[in-house]
């Protein structure tokens, strides 16, 4: 990287990252140089013939190099958005996706829930904690639980917490749901869990497959071993009339609509994302 200019370095990331295969160069080395200089990314142009020391070109190729062998620019950058917040993510947990958003919609706008005057929720899974801090920043009135079997996600989902002064709104363990919740407790639980089954996962795309916890990631022989274990121990915890919410695989919303059914959910329902998939599947425990 010969050139010092703003605009320049933007060209040669691009053309550096296409050469190795990486998706979205150009937005990449946009959402790079952003961070380093500390300036919205949509406000780059503004600084087109700048020119940059050396100390900032050197933190440049640093990150490149890291795309570039496969590391996803999230965890180059130490963050990633979601709901309008910036959450802090390493390879501790999964990056929030903007698929993972419909979930956390679905569940504001389930009226019914919100009517209850301090509704006691719980995510499954919370990884990075996006889901149950998103939920506790929209909804203040509730009573947050998250738990995560990974004891390295939950102290991850916490420094979130504190980033964010949610940290007094949420309770974090690393207990299964059953261990730590009477039955008929809860009046909804949301849930990412690991659903991609284990063959499909050693086939994922080299950022995800080496960079991401395969924790996270795995859902076992049919990609729902731990999606239906997590339904039967709702159908515990929640009161009659509670809610689940579960995010799916794009092809699963037939078979996890049928666990709930059988788990003695009603008003079952399957979810697309805004890009039209199958993404999360809802349903209404049975009084």
């Amino acid at each position: 990287m010969d050139t010092k200019t703003v605009k320049d370095i933007l060209a040669l990331s691009e053309s550096y990252l296409a050469q190795r295969g990486v998706e979205q160069p150009r937005l990449i080395g946009e959402m790079l140089l952003s961070r380093l200089l500390r300036r919205p990314r949509l406000e780059l142009s503004l600084d087109y013939a700048k020119v940059l020391p050396e100390s900032h070109l050197e933190a440049m190729r640093r990150g490149l190099k890291r795309v570039g062998e496969g590391e996803p620019v999230q965890y180059v950058l130490g963050e990633a958005g979601f709901m309008n917040h910036v959450f802090k993510v390493d390879r501790r947990a999964l990056i929030p996706r903007p698929e993972t958003e419909t979930l956390v919609r679905l569940v504001l706008e389930c009226q019914p829930l919100w009517q209850h005057e301090r509704p006691a929720l719980a995510d499954v899974g919370t990884g990075s904690g996006c889901i149950v801090l998103s939920l506790a920043a929209a909804r203040p009135q509730g009573r947050y639980l998250a738990l995560d079997v990974s004891e390295e996600a939950i102290t991850l989902a916490r420094e979130n917490a504190a980033q964010l002064g949610l940290a007094e709104r949420v309770i974090f363990t690393g207990e299964e749901l059953s261990d730590v919740i009477e039955a008929e407790t809860l009046v909804a639980i949301v849930a990412n869990l690991p659903y991609i089954p284990s063959a499909v996962v050693d086939r994922l795309p080299v950022n995800v497959r080496l960079h991401e916890p395969r924790q996270a990631l795995d859902g076992g022989h049919s990609g729902l071993d731990i999606v239906g274990t997590v339904v039967e121990d709702a159908a515990i915890a929640l009161k009659g009339g509670g809610m689940l919410f579960l995010e799916i695989g794009e092809e699963q919303g037939k078979a996890v609509a049928g666990l709930l059914q059988d788990a003695g959910f009603e008003a079952v329902q399957v979810h697309p994302d805004l890009n039209g998939r199958d993404r999360v599947v809802s349903g209404r425990l049975a009084m």
